[in-house]
């Protein structure tokens, strides 16, 4: 189906970016215990395919779930029900990232809806594909 869901139809698109800092991924590391040296250490990750350190892949992940939480259905409450993720690049220190979503589909009775979710970085070179299905509950 195609209808609209509390406002959200299909083609409607919503972004969030970000520059991705050292902080960023310090903070993301000790939140989520993904310690991994890859993220923080320069010396590890220079004897890696990366040759530097780079971000979580899950970090953007992340601004996809903001964009998801916060711009393309701002006046409902977002709950995320799957999303699936291929990672295309590694993030580095210092990159923006654009996470963009657009929905594809509806369900209007169960007010489900699916959503091409992908971040690009500042030269528009995609580093996450996916998709998620998120439901969609009004506020009052």
């Amino acid at each position: 189906m195609t209808e609209a869901v509390l406002g959200v139809k299909v083609g409607d698109r919503a972004e969030f970016e970000k520059k991705v800092s050292a902080e960023d991924v310090a903070l993301f590391a000790a939140v989520t215990g993904d310690t991994n040296p890859l993220h923080q250490d320069p010396d590890y990750a220079a004897k890696t395919r990366f040759g530097e350190c780079v971000a979580h892949g899950m970090l953007s992940a992340g601004f996809i779930s903001a964009v998801l939480g916060t711009k393309l259905a701002p006046d409902c409450c977002v709950i995320y029900l799957s999303q699936s993720l291929r990672f295309l690049r590694p993030v580095k220190i210092g990159e923006t990232i654009r996470a963009l979503a657009e929905v594809k589909g509806t369900d209007a009775q169960k007010r489900i809806v699916t959503v091409q979710t992908d971040c690009f970085n500042q030269d528009g070179e995609p580093v996450v594909k996916g998709e998620a299905v998120i439901l969609l509950d009004p506020l009052s």
